[in-house]
């Protein structure tokens, strides 16, 4: 099969041929049609992220058909439509994931291949409204959306949510369950061009957080936010207790701008604020995901599709952050 592979750190993904993977009598074998980019990818690529053991095929995000399962596997499943659950070994409580948790494209390799095994647990129908390349779009970053917004947050019709940083797919995919439940969205980013076109998909009014102002613009709009759903902490979180209605919950989902410094806790208590954490999901929380944008018919923001061969092209557009929505790799 060809594949898209990680052999060193700060080196550019090289795309080969290399062997089909070998499944074992409780995996499948899927012949992928298209699989989706993570900034989790770029940081395996700059060596900034834990656990890294090269080469690897990287890749968290596929869809595809199954050509093959294991003796343990009920064979209906071939030559099904099926997208795939990267959230692996989540354990069996819902609460959190357990130590033996990973998620798939590293330390397994991934779905930047035209071929990957994985257990038959993770195969999922894939939605009938989508297309493989918007189906590629949804695991990841549709699983980091749900739990955090309705398992963590319990997001309630009619709320008002903020969603910070808004162009990358966790964010999209916040945007529009939000938007889907009933929700009022409003959107930050350092972009103008993407606060238009978030306001586009729903969104009630968007401010550049570039603007020495956007706080004071926010609460000249509103008397606060019901749910905050931030995936950059750094100095920016510091505003969000500001901009949070008493009892507020404040979602927290990555830090891509690094730690909080000097967090007002005053603030915090005072208001009754829930600061949570979160990050990808249980079985539970991907299931229900994925039953609800079949029942919302929600389909996934795409910014751009790249053949499997132009793999490393779609690296940089991602580390340059250019994207706004998922970035697709097709496999035909």
């Amino acid at each position: 099969m060809k594949a898209a592979i990680l052999y060193n750190i700060k080196e550019p993904l090289r795309v080969i041929k290399t062997d089909n993977p070998v499944i074992a009598e409780n995996e499948v074998l899927v012949k992928l049609k298209a699989a989706a980019l993570n900034h989790r990818d770029v940081w395996v690529q700059k060596g900034l992220y834990a656990g890294i053991k090269l080469p690897v095929i990287l890749g968290s995000d596929g869809t595809g058909i199954v050509e093959a399962c294991g003796t343990a596997v009920n064979q209906k499943w071939t030559g099904k439509e099926v997208i795939i659950n990267p959230s692996l070994n989540w354990g069996n409580d819902t609460k959190a994931q357990q130590k033996s948790f990973m998620i798939l494209g590293l330390p397994e390799n991934g779905t930047f291949a035209e071929y990957v095994k994985v257990g038959a647990e993770y195969i999922y129908p894939k939605p009938t409204h989508l297309s493989f390349t918007e189906a590629a779009a949804l695991p990841l970053a549709g699983l980091t959306a749900y739990r955090a917004l309705f398992t963590r947050a319990h997001l309630q019709k009619d709320e008002r949510v903020l969603v910070t940083g808004i162009g990358g797919g966790v964010a999209l995919f916040v945007l529009q369950f939000a938007i889907a439940a009933g929700a009022e969205v409003y959107v930050t980013s350092g972009s103008d061009n993407k606060i238009d076109k978030a306001i586009t998909l729903g969104a009630g009014k968007g401010v550049n957080y570039k603007t020495a102002d956007w706080v004071k613009q926010l609460q000249e709009t509103t008397d606060g936010f019901d749910v905050i759903v931030d995936g950059a902490a750094g100095e920016g979180f510091l505003q969000l207790p500001e901009l949070a209605k008493p009892g507020g919950r404040i979602v927290n989902y990555g830090a891509t701008q690094g730690d909080v410094p000097k967090l007002n806790m005053r603030r915090i208590f005072w208001k009754q604020l829930s600061v949570l954490g979160s990050t990808m999901g249980s079985a539970e929380d991907f299931s229900n995901m994925v039953d609800f944008v079949n029942e919302k018919k929600i389909k996934p923001v795409i910014d751009k599709v790249f053949d499997l061969n132009d793999a490393e092209l779609a690296m940089q557009r991602m580390a340059n952050a250019e994207q706004f929505g998922k970035i697709v790799l097709k496999m035909d």
